[in-house]
């Protein structure tokens, strides 16, 4: 069975392995999971082909770069701009994340800043984006659940022992 993403209770099972031991050979997985080395490196390829698995990047501490400070920014923009606000946002090297949002806000912006001078800096220059015309700054003060996605992964691997489909 396999969910609108396209990943099954066995494709759930290899993406929680590579999370315990994200450097594992795929003879080593292939071995955990009880499958043949082919299966294994056939079923990564397929989910790195689909996108379902993402960038190495998230895995990256960005206090270990320099960078300790973590803030998120909402920002109202010109409609008829986003796009170019988009960009814009994209050509600065502390934005690590901008997602679109439904609601009074039509951007948030996670940027991460060497301390408060610096995350002073990052936030003049998001409002000073041409197409910008209002920012809110929050910072965080601490991370209570790190992302994740171990938990609906183990609900797409047992979903195939307990015969039910799709997400609870």
């Amino acid at each position: 069975m396999r969910n609108a993403e396209g990943v099954d209770a066995t494709d759930a099972r290899l993406l929680l392995a590579l999370d315990e031991s994200p450097r594992a050979s795929v003879l080593a997985l292939a071995e955990r999971l009880g499958l043949s080395r082919n299966t294994v490196q056939a079923r990564l390829s397929g989910l790195e082909a689909r996108g379902a698995v993402r960038s190495f990047e998230r895995r990256i501490d960005p206090a270990a770069l320099g960078y300790p400070l973590t803030a998120f920014v909402t920002v109202q923009v010109v409609q008829r701009r986003l796009d170019e606000v988009a960009a814009a946002l994209s050509e600065v090297p502390e934005v690590v994340e901008v997602l679109g949002l439904s609601g009074p806000a039509d951007l948030l912006v996670q940027v991460v800043a060497r301390d408060a001078d610096d995350l002073y800096r990052i936030a003049g220059q998001l409002l000073a984006t041409e197409g910008v015309e209002r920012t809110n700054t929050s910072l965080v003060m601490r991370t209570l659940v790190e992302h994740r996605l171990s938990p609906l992964l183990q609900r797409v691997a047992e979903q195939q022992r307990s015969g039910q489909s799709g997400p609870q």
